[in-house]
């Protein structure tokens, strides 16, 4: 998961098919500047999943994968399928700008991304930068950037069936055939994962004493070609529906549609220069059928980028961009608009030296709504050693305002800004034999933060400033390959000092895996400290730990079993609260036991 941070020579050429094999890397890291380079490179402080490391984890959802991400932590509206957000260093849930294989799936009207919508079977690799990235990105990367890409093909032809049962009538199936050779990689599956679930709340009036079920359908598809050694091509799809039942009056259900589209074309016109084109469509499509209160929301969006990167030599690169996006929303709530474009084109720049590295990276956007944002971002990287470096760092982030913060026809404000962040960071980094060690201390500040006034009106009222120390390491001990992380947060409102609602001020995690020939076993173990539910800390979540234990069989050298056991202790926590102040419930005791079969082709 958390490999090497040291520069390995040859790693990064510039030969396309490279940027292909790097998904399967965890030392190397596309997301920080939208290119492949080696993590110890790039000045951002991150995070890896390799699919290797999704089948040792055995995550039953993304944010369940997520949650040991040093300073990020989870909000929850209960069990499988619920409403799910991620907090990283301490920002909202809207302040963390999620991508699938490069594509924008925040809703346009709520600004959240629908991460408890997203199979873990169809990702082939996360990449979690941790801080602002609106240099490279524009809005929304105030946290920092999560990066899923879906499965793709290799040499070869590989065929998957996975066949899962849980508690609480859990069920999951799973089939898909990838396969390529030197010039051509596909890849396809489906699965179907449903579960009757758990009751999500405390409250036990009237539909809300029911269980709340989940259904997910998913479907991927990838191809990819080189057309000569110089010139690829390639598309990729991702499309998840089904239904999610909640707490609320009138005994609602939502019927979900999540899907992405990208397309590329990547160029290498010569040993200097190297293009990429991006195309790309989103669908975030949420209907809910209530009794009380029916209503749909549904975003559509479509992209176009163009990258180009210039290494001028060994030690200079530079890289540029546009980008462009269109955000349309479709409702039956009332909108005094319903779409708007935004623009942008950014540069950045690359030193490598033998003792100093040096980046500088600035972005310009110009949106339909609320005009232009200029974003910043520079870093030096000082190698202390042959195996230690320290990397202090200026970034920059925005938040453009929301379609419900803007356009509601009920209680918005078309003159709202957007939200904006400072940070400054200062990281360690050092591999010694076996062990790699990391440590960031940075402070955020961010103004112009979007709430209610007294007429539930949105406007520019708060300002924040976030304080955070992250410690991780990873080592194999006694032959348990471990990776364990630390993060403390101080993150608080300027005017009222009030710790910011649902971010914990500790959280840790530890993952420790060992292999015994045909069979392995691991354990996770997450805790966090007390957070607030609200605002003004009225409403106290009591701090948590829980344990997971995990195992494998590898029966045969093309079966697998594969069992896990969460919160073991039958730990009782809540992550959030309802409108009414009780509080989501989370699965208690859950098993998981899949068996997978790889037919050798």
């Amino acid at each position: 998961m958390y490999k090497s941070l040291l520069i390995i020579p040859g790693l990064l050429a510039c030969a396309v098919a490279q940027a292909n094999d790097a998904l399967s890397l965890a030392d190397t890291v596309v997301t920080a500047s939208r290119q492949v380079e080696s993590r110890s490179e790039s000045s951002a402080a991150s995070t890896v999943f390799t699919r290797a490391d999704i089948d040792r984890l055995q995550p039953n959802s993304v944010t369940d994968l997520l949650r040991r991400v040093p300073g990020l932590s989870i909000t929850t509206n209960g069990g499988l399928g619920s409403l799910s957000g991620i907090s990283l260093r301490g920002t909202n849930v809207t302040q963390t700008l999620v991508l699938i294989d490069g594509q924008r799936i925040a809703s346009a009207s709520a600004g959240q991304a629908s991460l408890e919508f997203i199979s873990v079977d169809q990702i082939e690799r996360i990449e979690v930068i941790r801080g602002p990235r609106s240099a490279i990105y524009g809005s929304d990367a105030i946290g920092g950037v999560v990066q899923i890409f879906t499965r793709q093909g290799r040499d070869g032809l590989d065929a998957r069936v996975k066949l899962g049962v849980g508690s609480n009538q859990t069920f999951t199936r799973d089939l898909a055939l990838s396969g390529g050779n030197g010039q051509t990689r596909f890849a396809l599956g489906a699965s179907l994962n449903e579960t009757d679930g758990i009751n999500r709340t405390t409250n036990s009036v009237g539909g809300d004493r029911d269980e709340d079920g989940y259904r997910n359908r998913a479907f991927n598809a990838s191809l990819t070609h080189n057309f000569t050694d110089d010139v690829e091509a390639g598309i990729r799809l991702l499309e998840q529906t089904g239904s999610t039942e909640y707490d609320l009056l009138g005994d609602p259900e939502d019927d979900f549609s999540l899907s992405t589209a990208a397309a590329h074309v990547q160029w290498q016109v010569s040993s200097l220069w190297r293009t990429r084109l991006e195309v790309g469509h989103a669908e975030d499509r949420r209907d809910t059928r209530s009794s009380v209160f029916p209503s749909s929301y549904d975003t559509y969006r479509d992209s176009a980028s163009w990258l180009n990167n210039l290494s001028i030599n060994d030690a200079h690169n530079l890289q540029l961009g546009l980008d462009w996006y269109e955000d349309r929303m479709r409702t039956d709530g009332a909108f005094t608009d319903d779409e708007r474009y935004n623009q942008a084109a950014f540069a950045q720049y690359r030193f490598n030296g033998e003792q100093v590295s040096a980046e500088l990276g600035m972005r310009h956007d110009d949106n339909e709504q609320f005009g232009s944002e200029n974003t910043f971002n520079g870093a030096l990287i000082f190698a202390l050693s042959n195996n230690q470096q320290l990397v202090a760092s200026y970034s920059e982030g925005f938040r453009a305002p929301t379609f419900n913060d803007l356009y509601n026809a009920w209680g918005s404000n078309p003159n709202l800004r957007p939200e904006s962040s400072k940070s400054y960071e200062l990281q360690w980094r050092g591999q010694f034999d076996t062990t790699t060690l990391q440590a960031s201390a940075y402070r955020m500040d961010i103004d112009d933060l979007i709430l209610l006034d007294s007429f539930w009106i949105p406007q520019n009222i708060s300002e924040a400033r976030i304080n955070g120390l992250e410690l991780s390491a990873e080592r194999d001990i006694l032959g348990w390959y471990t990776v364990a992380s630390a993060t403390w947060l101080d993150p608080r409102d300027r005017s009222t000092g009030q710790l910011l609602p649902r971010r914990p001020k500790r959280l840790l995690s530890i993952d420790s895996d060992r292999q015994f020939g045909d069979f392995g076993i691991g354990f996770s173990l997450v805790a966090n400290s007390t957070r607030y539910n609200d605002a003004a800390n009225t409403q106290k979540l009591s701090g948590f730990g829980t344990l997971e234990v995990r195992g494998n069989w590898l029966m045969s050298d093309t079966t697998r079993w594969d069992l896990s056991v969460s919160n073991v202790l039958e730990k009782e926590y809540a992550l959030s609260n309802d409108f009414a102040g009780n509080p989501y419930q989370n699965e208690e005791l859950n098993a998981r036991l899949s068996l997978t079969w790889t037919p050798q082709l």
